[in-house]
């Protein structure tokens, strides 16, 4: 398959970047910069591309079978912006006629317990707040479009770099915790259930969360 993976230089995009070119497809990563871009693979090539303006995502996006969005709000840039690259993002996509997207989103708009999602519990962290209710703004806007076949990928409530296993749950609104009450996975095992979706759909226009 060919695989657009938008926020490639990310610690999440450049996982998936390696997990697609791992399992045989063709990459393209697009990021803003592709001078300081330094992966070099075969079957990869690098394409310069602002999410913010359809017309790049169009040019980034044209003759591929899938879009991975791993945008996040780096270098200074604020929080709202998360669900700001929706739109051109969407439209983007039309243009170029490509169908399928998988977003990475955020753990905050899971549910705790019925009706009650993380974000909105006591125990919060307060310095991640503002980029959790992003992403819910983000996957509200999501939520809308009937078009594009797309999939939004909640990680669980902690997700670090570790050794990739292959192993992971997955669940649909619900946070996922393990024996011990804790909810993680690693952002390697993370960008496998991600190409695996995009090789197995099972979440078109829905949201799926992956833990262990």
């Amino acid at each position: 398959m060919k695989i657009a993976v938008f926020g490639a230089s990310g610690r999440i995009g450049s996982r998936v970047v390696t997990e697609a070119l791992n399992r045989g497809h063709n990459v393209t990563a697009v990021v803003r910069h592709p001078e300081d871009y330094s992966n070099d693979r075969s079957h990869l090539r690098v394409a310069k591309g602002d999410l913010f303006d359809s017309q790049d995502v169009e040019a980034a996006a044209f003759d591929h079978d899938a879009v991975v969005c791993a945008y996040s709000n780096t270098n200074g840039a604020t929080p709202s912006s998360i669900p700001e690259v929706a739109t051109p993002l969407l439209n983007g996509l039309k243009q170029a006629h490509v169908k399928r997207l998988l977003i990475v989103g955020g753990a905050g708009s899971l549910e705790v317990s019925p009706g009650v999602q993380l974000v909105d519990t006591p125990n919060f962290p307060p310095q991640y707040k503002p980029v959790a209710l992003a992403h819910r703004d983000a996957l509200k806007i999501y939520q809308k479009e009937k078009e594009i076949e797309w999939t939004y990928v909640s990680p669980a409530a902690e997700i670090e770099p570790l050794e990739r296993t292959g192993n992971f749950r997955t669940g649909t609104n619900k946070l996922l915790v393990d024996e011990n009450g804790r909810s993680f996975i690693s952002m390697e095992d993370f960008a496998v259930a991600i190409i695996y979706e995009i090789m197995n759909p099972q979440h078109i226009r829905e949201r799926f969360t992956v833990g262990y």
